[in-house]
């Protein structure tokens, strides 16, 4: 069962709180990224370096996660474990179009070592409720490479409709990268 709270951006389900970083989130935050396991996969980061992530870095993200969401340009989310409060990942949307569109793309990201544990799923729908009832998007988009299955299953399994493939969409790796797209809009 997932529960939306209006005024704070938020949205819990049994297990997990979807909500934006707070300048007390550094520590929970910084060890889970420490604690990440090798890449699993060519989409997956695996260990990062986090050596210039300090306190001071990590308060300006969250202030410059707070400008973005004032200026509606992205709504940046942590996902945290309900029981315990773990950070397990995070969940984005950027606004594409507004006016007559109410467009959004979304990405999201659980770290490694909390794979197969079903949080991926349940984390996107909650994200999903927050999108749709808090941010007043009418349509969400997940553009994914072509060989991230991983990615394909959770948008499937969270009701996302395939719709195309669109041609060299995305540049990264220095070339122009075909994606799938995966779409939802409102209920």
């Amino acid at each position: 069962m997932t529960t939306t709270n209006k005024f704070a951006n938020q949205s819990e389900t049994d297990r997990l709180i979807v909500r934006p970083l707070k300048k007390e989130d550094y520590e929970n935050w910084l060890h889970e990224y420490e604690n990440r396991l090798p890449s699993q996969h060519p989409h997956d980061e695996g260990k990062m370096d986090m050596s210039i992530c300090t306190p001071e870095w990590f308060h300006n993200l969250v202030d410059k996660h707070q400008e973005l969401a004032l200026a509606d340009k992205a709504h940046i989310f942590g996902v945290f474990r309900k029981n315990d409060g773990t950070h397990i990942g995070m969940i984005d949307f950027s606004t594409l179009a507004r006016d007559d569109f109410h467009w959004g793309r979304i990405g999201y990201t659980i770290h490694n070592q909390f794979w197969r544990l079903g949080y991926g799923s349940e984390a996107v729908r909650a994200a999903l409720d927050i999108a749709f009832k808090q941010l007043n998007f009418h349509r969400i988009e997940a553009h994914i490479n072509l060989d991230n299955t991983p990615s394909v299953k959770l948008a499937e399994s969270v009701g996302m409709e395939f719709e195309c493939i669109r041609k060299g969409f995305i540049f990264e790796n220095d070339e122009w990268t075909d994606n799938l797209v995966y779409y939802k809009n409102v209920n």
